[in-house]
């Protein structure tokens, strides 16, 4: 089985974004391994140790991506922008090649969610990620839409499917 890197820019451990995970897990765990990587074991980005020196829990991070077929991430918008723990992980992959044309599905859901979603998609679009609109997906109201069973909103499955079906399948 390929694997698939999966982050959660959420620092909640019970977030929507969470539970918009899993039910993506539901959707391609026939065909590909997820695995989960933790933004909370980064220390602050410094640019110093980014190629010389770097942490331990840097290069683990980095390797994990380096070896999947491709990325998920998901995550909320935080003023607007994407969260620190997200960014600061971006960061750390800046003077590396990891992402250079590896698929990227991108899923930011949130209240609002729109300023949040483009800086992530230009993000990604600068460390050379490839990434399709078909995987590229803005969930607004996200709290209204998924509650701690999972996704409760029908359309937001449907999109969730779409989503699976044009990332899973290539």
């Amino acid at each position: 089985m390929q694997q698939i890197v999966v982050i959660n820019g959420s620092a909640s451990s019970q977030s929507s974004n969470r539970r918009i995970l899993e039910y993506l897990e539901s959707l391609g765990r026939d065909k590909w391994e997820f695995i989960h990587l933790s933004l909370k074991s980064l220390p602050h980005f410094d640019p110093e140790l980014s190629i010389a020196n770097t942490p331990d829990s840097v290069l683990r991070f980095r390797e994990a991506i380096e070896k999947s077929k491709a990325v998920i991430v998901c995550t909320p918008e935080y003023v607007f922008s994407i969260p620190s723990g997200l960014k600061n992980a971006i960061e750390w992959c800046v003077s590396t090649t990891i992402f250079t044309d590896k698929p990227v599905g991108l899923i930011t859901a949130s209240a609002h969610g729109q300023k949040g979603h483009e800086e992530l998609q230009l993000l990604f679009r600068t460390l050379s990620a490839k990434l399709d609109e078909k995987t590229c997906l803005l969930i607004q109201g996200v709290k209204g839409k998924v509650d701690g069973e999972g996704i409760v909103d029908q359309e937001t499955k449907q999109s969730l499917d779409s989503f699976g079906l044009a990332f899973f399948d290539n």
